[in-house]
C-alpha cells in the first residue's frame, strides 16, 4: 500500500503534469498542425504530413513580409538585450550605495511593470507626437529646410519602439541585479583593492566573472521579452512592424496553416536563444570549476 505521504507526492506530480500540459499543449498542437499537407486546415484531423506551409511562408505566400519582420525583430531584440545588460549592471552598481532620490527612482522604474502595457504604449506615442509637433514648429519658425522638406515623424522602431521595450525589460534586469548584489560578498573587492587593483580592474577581474551567470539571465530576459513583445509595441513602431505585430495581423487575414508554420518558427527561435544561453552558462560554470 502507498503511504499517505506517497499519495500526496503522486497527487502533486499529477497536478503539476496537468499544468505543464496546459502550458505547453497549445504550442505542441500548433507545431503539429504546421506540418500538414497542402490541403490542411486550422483544426484536427491532420490532412497529410509535409513542410508545404513552411515553404509557402518563406516564399512570401502570405499577405505580409515575414522575412523583413523577422529580421527587424532580431535586430531590435539584440539592441534591447545589449542596452538592458549595460543599463541594468550600471544601475545595480549605482544602487549598491544610497544616494538622494534612489528609492523614488527605483519605484518609478518598477512601476512600468504595473502600468497596463497598452496605456504605456499610447502614452509614449503621444509623447513622440508632441516631439513631432515641436520639431515642425521649430522648422517653420526658424525656416529650417531639411525639417520642412523631409521630417515626418520621430516615431520609429529604434526610437519610440526601442524606448517602449526598454520599459519592459529594464525593470526585470534591475531586479535581478538587486538580488545579485544583495548576496555579493564585498570581501573579494576589498582584497583586490588591498593588493593594489584599480576600481576598473577590480570590476573586470573580480566582480564581472562572479556576476556573469546573472548577466546571461538578464540578456536572455532582454532578448526574449523584446522578441515576443506586442502590447507596448502596438502604437509606437512607426512604419516598420516587428514579427509579433505582423503575426497579429495574420490572425485576422490568414485562414491557412501558414500561421502555424510562423508560430513554429518563432517558437524555435525562442528555444534556440534559451539553449544558447544555457550552454554559455554551463561553459562559464565549467571554466570556473564550480
Amino acid at each position: 500500500m502507498f503511504s499517505k505521504k506517497n499519495n500526496t507526492y503522486y497527487i502533486c506530480v499529477f497536478f503539476f503534469s496537468l499544468f505543464v500540459l496546459f502550458l505547453y499543449g497549445p504550442t505542441f498542437t500548433i507545431i503539429l498542425l504546421s506540418f500538414q499537407g497542402p490541403d490542411g486546415g486550422l483544426t484536427f484531423p491532420l490532412n497529410g504530413i509535409s513542410t508545404y506551409w513552411f515553404e509557402e511562408l518563406w516564399r512570401g505566400g502570405s499577405v505580409v513580409d515575414i522575412g523583413s519582420a523577422f529580421k527587424r525583430s532580431i535586430i531590435l531584440g539584440i539592441i534591447v538585450m545589449i542596452l538592458t545588460v549595460v543599463l541594468s549592471v550600471a544601475a545595480g552598481l549605482a544602487f549598491r550605495k544610497k544616494f538622494w532620490g534612489s528609492n523614488v527612482l527605483f519605484f518609478i522604474t518598477v512601476a512600468s511593470l504595473i502600468v497596463p502595457s497598452i496605456v504605456l504604449s499610447l502614452g509614449i506615442a503621444l509623447q513622440f507626437r508632441l516631439i513631432d509637433d515641436l520639431t515642425k514648429w521649430i522648422g517653420n519658425s526658424l525656416d529650417i529646410s531639411w525639417i520642412n522638406d523631409s521630417f515626418q515623424t520621430s516615431l520609429g522602431m529604434y526610437s519610440s519602439g526601442l524606448g517602449a521595450q526598454l520599459t519592459w525589460t529594464l525593470p526585470f534586469g534591475l531586479l535581478i541585479m538587486f538580488a545579485v548584489f544583495n548576496r555579493f560578498d564585498k570581501s573579494y573587492e576589498e582584497a583586490a583593492r588591498d593588493l593594489g587593483a584599480t576600481p576598473w580592474k577590480t570590476f573586470k577581474e573580480i566582480v564581472l566573472p562572479l556576476i556573469a551567470p546573472s548577466i546571461i539571465g538578464i540578456a536572455l530576459f532582454g532578448f526574449t521579452l523584446s522578441y515576443d513583445e506586442l502590447a507596448r509595441s502596438s502604437q509606437v513602431m512607426g512604419s516598420g512592424n516587428t514579427l509579433p505585430l505582423e503575426l497579429r495581423g495574420l490572425t485576422t487575414t490568414v485562414t491557412t496553416p501558414i500561421i502555424y508554420a510562423l508560430g513554429t518558427v518563432t517558437t524555435f527561435v525562442s528555444f534556440t536563444v534559451i539553449a544558447i544561453s544555457v550552454g554559455f552558462y554551463l561553459f562559464l560554470k565549467r571554466k570556473k570549476g564550480i
